[in-house]
């Protein structure tokens, strides 16, 4: 990398920082840390919530995608939009209210408030579990596409670098430093790839004649995927709106109900069509790459064995002119980071609030929790790093973390949107059951029926033991009164 990229990729590095060391000295109290002071407006909030879904899985899976199968893999983020607009109509109005009145931290309290402690430290570990694994994908991605682009930088390093920079701005400045470092960064990112990325790849790449003569016809359809593949991203990552702790964190950080909706619309809207289609075509163009020749001089030729998310790293490093780079650099850094420190927040509120705290309850001042819960997500960020030096595939990592939370927490938030009186025993028994079968089946070899997730499963056992155990509870209650 030319010196003059580098200087303007450690200058974003310094930003990013500094807004984690500005926000370390106005933060107050756990309001501050963990959700903003509670008066975040619908941009800064929807932007955070786009950019932290998007992150890694954009910059480096959403591209592998596009290089892999092309225009097809837009349906990933189709189902962001589907998901933040149901959550937004059905769940929000409700939980932002109940978050006010009881001032809440975490998604679990959630559970603490319409079933029990139980319940409540059951999500929280499940939660937490999910976030682990969200956080280390996201460390994963941004090494993937440093080591890619710094000539002479192995992975390990990569993380390292990664490591310290989403973990430091995060640890010193709180939630009000990754919605507004998220602000910042999506814009970066924005910025980057409607005036850099896209227009040289495609100039570099033969534009669209380019595109017509190098990749086949069904890399340019929208039909070049399986209703299989589909089914199994609408149910493993729509789901994640009404369960993820880094979107009730936004919720409860905003300044009323119509504030947060509106932030959701506009995330629903970033994530499809904007991001979905930026993301696979530049995937695209380094399949255009690739096949043409391009990476031979950097050790992969036409026709070669590569890691289809190694595709967008290495064509931004052969395509890019001086300075351009660490701009684009800098803007693919912003989308992996902004997921991160979101994700590494969360875990650590659910470890500190929704597990510690049940377990060793405690009576300590504002100021030390505040302490506590900074070293805290240190350790889990720590963590989280160590995981992903044992991890391989991004988006795989990803999926797995969307999967172990969506089957265990689903139905229980579910429940307590459609009964009245949600049922504790059911809620309980669902998500050990549900988290468990995802898990075992996961982790076997053998393929599951018709190629369906393991989740689906683990989602179909969830709901079948708690209306079971619902209607079964209710029915001896009906016979008691009688």
């Amino acid at each position: 990398m030319h010196p003059l990229d580098l200087i303007i990729f450690l200058v974003y590095i310094l930003l990013m920082l500094g807004i984690g060391i500005w926000f370390h000295f106005r933060n107050k109290n756990i309001d501050d840390f963990y959700v903003g002071g509670r008066q975040m407006g619908s941009w800064h909030i929807g932007f955070s919530v786009v950019a932290t879904d998007v992150g890694g899985g954009f910059s480096i899976g959403l591209g592998g995608l596009g290089f892999a199968i092309g225009l097809s893999g837009s349906w990933m983020l189709f189902t962001g939009l589907l998901g933040a607009w149901l959550s937004a109509v059905f769940l929000i109005p409700k939980i932002k209210i109940l978050s006010d009145k009881k001032g809440l931290y975490t998604f679990p309290q959630i559970f603490e408030t319409f079933y029990n402690g139980k319940v409540a430290l059951a999500a929280g570990i499940i939660s937490a579990i999910g976030y682990l694994g969200f956080t280390s994908s996201q460390l994963l991605a941004g090494a993937k596409l440093a080591s890619a682009t710094f000539e002479g930088l192995n992975l390990q390093y990569a993380l390292l670098l990664m490591g310290i920079v989403a973990v430091g701005y995060t640890v010193l400045g709180g939630l009000k430093a990754v919605i507004y470092t998220d602000t910042v960064q999506w814009i970066i990112l924005l910025f980057g790839l409607i005036f850099i990325g896209i227009p040289i790849a495609y100039y570099k790449t033969g534009g669209l004649q380019g595109l017509l003569d190098t990749v086949s016809p069904e890399l340019l359809s929208l039909g070049n995927i399986s209703w299989i593949t589909l089914i199994n991203w609408l149910v493993t990552i729509l789901p994640v709106w009404f369960v993820g702790m880094t979107l009730y964190q936004r919720i409860y950080a905003a300044k009323s109900v119509k504030q947060a909706q509106k932030a959701w619309y506009i995330a629903g809207l970033f994530e499809w069509p904007v991001m979905a289609f930026m993301g696979v075509l530049l995937g695209l163009f380094a399949r255009v790459a690739f096949e043409g020749g391009m990476f031979t001089e950097i050790g992969y030729a036409a026709g070669s064995s590569i890691d289809p998310e190694m595709g967008l790293p290495l064509l931004l490093r052969h395509i890019l002119p001086v300075g351009l780079m660490g701009l684009l650099l800098s803007a693919y850094f912003s989308a992996i980071l902004s997921t991160a420190d979101s994700c590494l927040i969360a875990a650590s509120g659910n470890i500190l609030t929704d597990i510690i705290e049940k377990i060793v309850p405690h009576k300590l001042s504002e100021k030390k929790i505040l302490l506590y819960s900074k070293i805290l997500t240190l350790l889990v960020g720590i963590f989280a790093l160590l995981i992903a030096l044992n991890m391989e595939g991004v988006l795989q990592l990803m999926l797995y973390s969307y999967a172990i939370m969506v089957s265990g927490l689903l139905i229980p938030v579910l429940a307590l949107l459609i009964y009245k009186k949600p049922n504790t025993t059911a809620a309980l028994s669902a998500m050990i059951a549900g988290g468990t079968v995802t898990i075992v089946l996961t982790t076997i070899e053998s393929k599951l029926p018709l190629g369906l997730a393991a989740n689906i499963f683990g989602i179909v056992v969830a709901a079948l033991i708690y209306i079971v155990i619902h209607y079964k509870n209710q029915s001896k209650y009906i016979q008691h009164e009688i």
